[in-house]
């Protein structure tokens, strides 16, 4: 199961998002996720169920991100499974500097961890990540890269600019070969709709598919996909998470806007 971490007709380059005039402001916020599963693709898997707490903190220089997510699925053979992952990062916003910790369990032993950090030379530019788990190591990050904050961002920004496909490398610290390939299909720029949150409701919104792929030659499937709407303060809801053997329907449930820890 890979972590997914809350990122072609007309490409957009890193640098047609990090020229314009008015780019996304981003909100700090607090959103809880119920998880089911998708019965339309669910493979060998017969149920399951979960929950995703998901929380950003606007820490004045950067952004710090913390993602919980359990699950609990159950096989052909009638096996409970619980998985759980534990997700951290820190974004400076200059999209410059990123730090990342991130832990997956499968009934109680860890199953894949990443520790380390992450610096581009200038945006739009290449960089290198410094893993200090699963073992010490560098690995190159072309140009271009994204870290999740900025992905956010410009997906956002490409939707809003009437774009139909952005792709980007990603680097997320998730998995520990360093950046992946994003392919982002954008299903248009829609007026605000209604909603029960409050900071939402006068928000308008886009609705993408991404998915993600190893930086190889032979990489013709994607390693992950993810549905959603995105709101332009980048808050995500109606997520639909493919992992491939089963895909997970994830509803919002809470959400609360948090204000900058600077002020």
């Amino acid at each position: 199961m890979r972590l997914f971490a809350l990122t072609a007709a007309l490409l957009l380059p890193v640098s047609g998002w990090a020229a314009a005039p008015a780019p996304p402001v981003l909100a700090a916020h607090h959103a809880l996720y119920e998880m089911k599963l998708d019965l339309g693709h669910r493979g060998d898997i017969v149920a399951a169920s979960g929950n995703m707490g998901y929380e950003v903190i606007d820490a004045c220089e950067g952004w710090t991100v913390r993602q919980r997510l359990r699950m609990m699925v159950t096989d052909n053979e009638d096996h409970d499974i619980e998985m759980v992952s534990d997700y951290s990062t820190y974004e400076s916003k200059d999209g410059l500097r990123f730090s990342f910790h991130m832990k997956q369990m499968t009934e109680g032993a860890i199953t894949s961890q990443t520790d380390g950090t992450a610096r581009l030379t200038r945006r739009g530019g290449s960089g290198e990540a410094h893993y200090t788990s699963p073992e010490d190591g560098v690995k190159k990050l072309p140009a271009g890269t994204l870290f999740p904050m900025a992905h956010t961002a410009a997906v956002v920004a490409a939707a809003r600019d009437g774009r139909r496909f952005l792709t980007a490398p990603l680097f997320d610290g998730t998995v520990d070969q360093g950046a992946q390939d994003s392919s982002v299909a954008i299903l248009g720029w829609r007026h605000p709709a209604p909603s029960k949150y409050p900071g939402l409701a006068s928000l308008p919104s886009t609705r993408v598919r991404i998915a993600f792929f190893d930086r190889k030659p032979e990489a013709i499937t994607p390693d992950y996909q993810v549905g959603m709407r995105y709101w332009e303060n980048g808050v995500a809801d109606d997520m639909q998470m493919d992992f491939g053997d089963f895909t997970m329907d994830a509803r919002m449930t809470e959400f609360k806007p948090l204000p900058a820890k600077c002020r």
